[in-house]
């Protein structure tokens, strides 16, 4: 090995950042797991238990007696699948439109987009309510999926992968061979742009996985599995909530998500690598 190539290879302080970040990012959920796995006294004592205890699978039972669990997790399942694959798709057309389509006023109509991206989200939950409530869809499952069918990040995520990811030659040899502007998008923009539609589907699907204050202002009988954890914590007897069975239902709503990183990470990491290898 030569000395330039042994001097680009990562050092003891590359490493051991990257290990205090992995410690850090999993620490959550062991945390989780720890206190789950604990009766409700011993989650409650001071000090913590800070390894597993062999209650896990019984405070698990205790989750799904004590809330409709499966069913919020249907709930959420339906509502984060549709406003994912909504996303991207229209993410996927609107980026491809303001990355290769020439147009009036496309650069003003970026600009604006970014723009929404700094309005804070909390400011629209009054009007949605409002509107939401005239059209008769509170406490529906389409009152918390219908915000958030399109993104402007999506819309600026796809188009900055987009610009440089399609070259403008491609485009017009398919238009040269009577491809409508449709088609070509489906043929030509639709393949190169897989793995940035895999990571945005996965940051859409595991944001609105995990809302709370749209689903809690939106739904009343109606439960997302955020709302249902929530009701686990309001059964505790007395003034003391019981961590251990609150944790043990917030584990068990971690490994869909889990699951879904597993299956999805060999496009994470195309993505990553083909953003990185640009220019």
């Amino acid at each position: 090995m030569s000395s330039s190539e042994a001097s680009r290879r990562p050092g003891f302080v590359v490493y051991g950042l990257l290990a205090a970040f992995v410690a850090g990012s999993a620490l959550p959920l062991y945390w989780s797991f720890v206190i789950g796995s604990h009766t409700k006294d011993e989650a409650n004592s001071k000090p913590p238990p800070l390894v597993p205890g062999g209650h896990f699978l019984d405070n698990a039972r205790r989750v799904l007696d004590t809330t409709e669990f499966w069913g919020a997790m249907l709930n959420s399942f339906l509502v984060s699948t549709a406003c994912a694959a909504s996303v991207v798709f229209f993410s996927t057309m609107a980026g491809y439109a303001f990355a290769k389509l020439k147009f009036r006023g496309s650069s003003a109509l970026m600009g604006f987009v970014v723009m929404t991206m700094a309005v804070p989200t909390q400011l629209a939950i009054v009007p949605l309510f409002i509107l939401m409530r005239d059209y008769g869809l509170l406490d529906t499952l389409a009152a918390v999926a219908l915000p958030s069918l399109v993104t402007a990040f999506g819309v600026f995520f796809m188009r900055q992968y987009l610009v440089d990811a399609i070259p403008d030659e491609l485009i017009e040899a398919a238009r040269v061979d009577g491809c409508t502007m449709f088609r070509t998008f489906l043929t030509v923009a639709v393949p190169a742009a897989r793995p940035a539609m895999a990571m945005l589907f996965l940051f859409t699907f595991m944001f609105v996985w995990t809302d709370y204050m749209w689903p809690l202002v939106a739904l009343q009988e109606t439960q997302t599995l955020q709302l249902a954890l929530d009701r686990l914590a309001l059964t505790g007897q007395g003034q003391t909530t019981d961590y251990a069975l609150v944790l043990a239902g917030t584990g068990m709503a971690t490994v869909p998500l889990l699951i879904l990183f597993a299956l999805s990470g060999r496009h994470l990491v195309a993505g990553i690598m083909q953003g990185a290898v640009k220019g």
